[in-house]
């Protein structure tokens, strides 16, 4: 198997198109990156592309955008994933971690100790979920509004408590994050839950190409939970998704919480598989 490393993204996403086309959903948080790296390429000040070639075709890929962990795509192979990560060693890039499906993040994760020494820590476990129509909007009380630049500030605070609760041991560069969401606002992709002109919840979305939309985070003030803004956030949003073309909206949960589970599947999403964020430590 041959390891390749791509500089250019537009290569890289023809080169890897067929192999991330066979799960979109799973592959979402890929193909949103390369939609960043493609439009807003300030957004990200480095970035490493990886395919594994055999036989004529890709058998594996890979992305990282330092110093955020190596986003995994489902290999057709996994033997392709022992070669990958002796490439990144050798290249002499020290991953922080790994983030997949189950399957291959585990099976990837093995490989990189077994070279680079050190253990893995499970970070997350994750809950991919897709929705191609809205079953539920829910009944809560206000209405939601599209979030302008005046909300930048309220938006980044609220950025960094979510930050804070989903991800406590969280330690990466928050620059590029505060780059990603002013130009998604820019956009018009983040929105607002309103009750009597006060925000109360906050999610917003982003492309996954060629016709998918990601969307998240979610993110409700403490104080207003429990009345499901969120909920009827979530499904406006994802609803406005679908009716502006998009095939398909995709979001990942938390699985250690079952109440947003449940309330995501009544909206009309449905889990299709199961990932995983690994950190390597020494």
């Amino acid at each position: 198997m041959e390891v390749t490393r791509v500089e250019a993204v537009a290569e890289y996403r023809g080169l890897v198109a067929p192999l991330l086309g066979r799960a979109p959903a799973r592959h979402n948080l890929i193909l949103g990156i390369l939609d960043v790296l493609d439009r807003r390429p300030d957004t990200y000040p480095d970035f490493h592309l990886w395919a594994v070639g055999d036989d004529g075709r890709v058998v594996a890929a890979a992305i990282q955008t330092p110093p955020y962990n190596l986003a995994l795509a489902e290999p057709l192979d996994e033997g392709g994933l022992a070669p990958l990560a002796a490439a990144i060693l050798d290249a002499g890039i020290r991953l922080p971690g790994v983030v997949g499906g189950n399957a291959e993040a585990e099976t990837f994760g093995a490989a990189w100790v077994a070279l680079a020494g050190g253990r893995t820590e499970t970070t997350t476990r994750q809950g991919i979920y897709e929705l191609t129509a809205v079953l539920d909007r829910g009944d809560a009380e206000g209405e939601p509004r599209v979030a302008s630049e005046d909300d930048l500030g309220l938006i980044a605070e609220w950025h960094d408590a979510f930050i804070a609760e989903a991800v406590p041991g969280f330690t990466g560069d928050l620059d590029p994050r505060a780059r990603r969401v002013r130009s998604a606002v820019e956009e018009g992709g983040y929105w607002l839950w309103e009750v009597g002109g006060r925000p109360v919840a906050m999610t917003g979305t982003s492309p996954a190409p060629p016709d998918g939309v990601r969307v998240g985070p979610v993110y409700t003030l403490p104080q207003a939970r429990g009345h499901g803004y969120a909920t009827a956030l979530v499904a406006h949003l994802s609803g406005v998704a679908l009716e502006r073309g998009g095939r398909a909206c995709y979001l990942h949960t938390d699985l250690a919480n079952a109440t947003s589970n449940a309330i995501y599947q009544r909206i009309g999403y449905r889990r299709v598989c199961d990932a995983i964020d690994l950190r390597f430590t020494a």
